[in-house]
């Protein structure tokens, strides 16, 4: 067997590192398609307001369910495998996509693209702390992987307008099937293994409870948006809370569970957790419906919002690439990473009443580079704060907590734009990133 050992060997990390910072931006440029092309591909198939809803968010359920799983499957059996089984099945769900007839197929392609996104994040993270194992070069490799997050946004919604244009709304979908078998070749052909020096045996009543459970939540929290007293509505998030107490349960009653709730009372895994949360309610949620918000209240374009998106994720790609720099813990980087995308929300003020690129520019710049900083932050943490021969354990809950909180915070978001407005919907978001960020430095200094 090959065990953590076999894969800390330091020749050829160049490319390694590129193949393992490809899989982020592959699930981000194609997790960004449809928020740049949900009317064209609403059009294309026929869908209405309920398919579009599905159309935008059904990746987002597919990755929250498999997440915490795959990262086990990864530990246990080898993450180069499930690096490159996940990069194949993304390369067929792209596939499937592309030739969608109708919404459900549609949805479901997009599902297992969630799926084998999922498999993708969790294993090269694996094989990241594995690999990269001194702290400089562990935080030269985490800023990089973390810059790849911050780049997607942007350049996938310039790349998803451009290929619009050239072959229609499924365009993308080709370029990255051809991207992700590419990548299964690569990573199978370059990739160390590596896996857990004790490997566990399989927990189907974790994993089938945790499935549920995440199911549930995302489900009831994608039809909520439609109609929050929707009886339906209600029965998942009641199913979701019910699945969630079982998994807790199992958890804590099984010899080798996939997710040690020990683990919890570390300090950095808990900043780790509650930090990935935080990002997606309050940093990710807004800053994904703010674009929605200005083209109906300022009138901007599809390009201009194009150029929005990309103005805040190429400042965040850029500072990611620098943080490296930067002699902090993580826990204290991710700390100032929230005051100061919160800093970049205030800012952001006041453009629903009166558009001004001047006011914009500067303001997404600030925004951006705040959460430049929280993405290597976070997948630092992810690795820092478990076991050595558990990253794909620590990827799966970051991940699941990163997606959750984007899933819930969008309606959370959406809700406080209707009855606080945008300003002030910018204003909460702002104060929940600072007051979690003090709470995170005292837990930090704690560990």
């Amino acid at each position: 067997m090959t065990t953590l050992a076999a894969a800390k060997a330091p020749t050829g990390t160049r490319a390694v590192l590129a193949l393992l910072c490809a899989a982020p931006l592959l699930v981000i440029l194609n997790y960004s398609t449809p928020l740049i092309l949900a009317p064209q591909t609403t059009a294309h198939l026929h869908a209405g307001a309920a398919g579009q809803t599905w159309i935008i968010n059904a990746v987002s359920l597919g990755l929250a369910v498999p997440l915490l799983t795959s990262g086990s499957l990864a530990d246990n059996h080898g993450r180069r495998k499930v690096f490159v089984a996940g990069a194949w099945l993304f390369t067929a769900a792209l596939l499937l996509a592309a030739l969608a007839p109708n919404t459900l197929v549609f949805a479901l392609a997009r599902v297992v693209q969630g799926a084998a996104s999922a498999a993708l994040l969790t294993s090269s993270l694996g094989i990241m702390g594995a690999v990269f194992t001194g702290a400089d070069d562990r935080r030269r490799a985490t800023a990089a992987y973390g810059a790849m997050m911050g780049l997607g946004v942007g350049a996938g919604g310039i790349l998803a307008a451009l290929l619009n244009a050239a072959w229609g709304w499924n365009g993308p979908y080709w370029l990255y099937a051809a991207a992700a078998a590419g990548l299964a070749l690569a990573g199978r052909a370059a990739l160390p293994e590596s896996r857990a020096e004790h490997v566990r045996r399989a927990d189907v009543a974790g994993t089938v409870t945790l499935g549920l459970g995440v199911a549930a939540l995302m489900a009831g929290l994608t039809l909520g948006r439609q109609d929050w007293s929707d009886p339906a509505v209600i029965a998942l998030l009641a199913a979701a809370a019910v699945s969630t107490a079982a998994f807790v349960a199992v958890e804590r009653r099984g010899r080798e569970p996939m997710l040690d709730l020990a683990l919890f009372a570390r300090p950095a895994f808990l900043v780790a957790s509650l930090g990935a949360l935080v990002a997606g309610v309050a940093v990710i949620s807004m800053m994904s419906y703010l674009p929605t918000v200005l083209q109906s209240e300022t009138g901007l374009g599809p390009v201009a919002t194009a150029v929005v998106f990309a103005v805040w994720s190429f400042a965040a790609f850029a500072v990611s690439l620098q943080v490296k720099r930067f002699a902090l813990s993580s826990g204290a980087l991710l700390a100032a990473a929230l005051v100061l995308a919160g800093i970049g929300s205030v800012l952001l003020t006041g453009l629903a009443d009166g558009w001004s690129w001047w006011h914009a520019v500067p303001a997404l710049v600030v925004a951006g580079a705040g959460y430049g900083a929280i993405n290597p932050a976070l997948t630092r943490l992810s690795i820092d704060s478990v076991p050595a021969d558990r990253g794909g354990m620590g990827s799966g809950v970051n991940n699941t907590m990163r997606y959750i909180g984007t899933a819930a915070g969008i309606p959370i978001v959406t809700t406080l734009v209707g009855t606080v407005g945008t300003d002030g919907a910018l204003w909460i978001c702002a104060a929940i990133a600072v007051l979690s960020a003090i709470g995170f430095s005292f837990l930090a200094r704690r560990s």
